[in-house]
């Protein structure tokens, strides 16, 4: 029997302000008895303007509304949700995943409306250059998969202003749904049962599984990250997943640094 009722896949982008209609976020939807389909904004989200594609704010207060009350739900978003610890040391900060957030947002309050990544990298807004991050420094999973490291902005494939945008929401989120959302593995490696959850996740591990029926990449990182976690609930591999074979040492880095779901 499944442990989810839906599968959230979300891809996501760092670009422009948390209100702006971006078509590099996409949103599909999959249930166990239904393959992904893309949800579309068909209309203004809480009270915001109309706008043909989602925001961050728009996608922060969708989830927020959609987990307070809706199924038990699986949410995988691409991008990182914590940094290295060579962050955490440098910037002599607990090892505290729930602290860190509210941290970051303090020096990087990417969540503001009007506020750009660039804003703050460039000294115009927030404090962010006494939180800044080093290139070379990697998080555990991210050497495991061969991904780029959260701070390696400017570069094709980087996830670095999707992750300094992203992390504030992630915040959001956490004050606005408490208990009800278990934030992997942050609260723990093995999700209780009936509890929705949200995972980092990484496209590029499971895209070239579904074949492209001619949407953008954006729209296709989304469907197979949906696909992906569906398929594996409904084959009773997800709690091999949420459990990845990682040694003592490792397991303790990776509940400061995060893991990816399906790594």
């Amino acid at each position: 029997m499944p442990q989810f009722e839906r599968y959230l896949g979300i891809d996501y982008s760092g670009a422009q302000t948390p209100v702006n209609s971006l078509p590099g976020l996409q949103v599909y939807e999959a249930t166990p008895n239904r393959l992904p389909c893309e949800i579309k904004v068909t209309q203004g989200i809480f009270g915001q303007p109309k706008k043909k594609y989602w925001s961050r704010k728009g996608i922060a207060e969708f989830l927020a509304h959609e987990l307070q009350e809706g199924p038990c739900t699986l949410v995988g978003i691409d991008h990182g949700f914590s940094f290295p610890l060579s962050y955490f040391e440098t910037h002599s900060l607990a090892h505290d995943w729930h602290k860190f957030l509210d941290d970051f947002q303090q020096h990087w309050p990417t969540d503001l409306d009007h506020m750009k990544v660039d804003l703050i990298r460039n000294g115009i807004e927030g404090n962010g250059y006494v939180r800044m991050g080093n290139s070379r420094w990697r998080r555990l999973a991210e050497q495991r998969c061969g991904a780029k490291s959260v701070f390696h902005f400017d570069v094709q494939g980087s996830v670095a202003k999707s992750t300094h945008t992203g992390l504030p929401w992630l915040r959001f989120l956490r004050q606005q749904l408490v208990t009800r959302l278990h934030f992997w593995p942050f609260d723990g490696w093995e999700p209780p049962l009936g509890k929705s959850v949200i995972a980092e996740v990484y496209p590029s591990l499971c895209n070239q599984n579904y074949t492209n029926q001619g949407v953008t990449s954006h729209q296709h990182d989304a469907y197979c990250v949906a696909r992906w976690m569906r398929q594996n609930d409904l084959e009773d591999n997800l709690s091999a997943f949420f459990q990845p074979e990682l040694s003592a040492s490792e397991i303790k880095q990776a509940s400061v640094e995060g893991w990816i779901l399906g790594l």
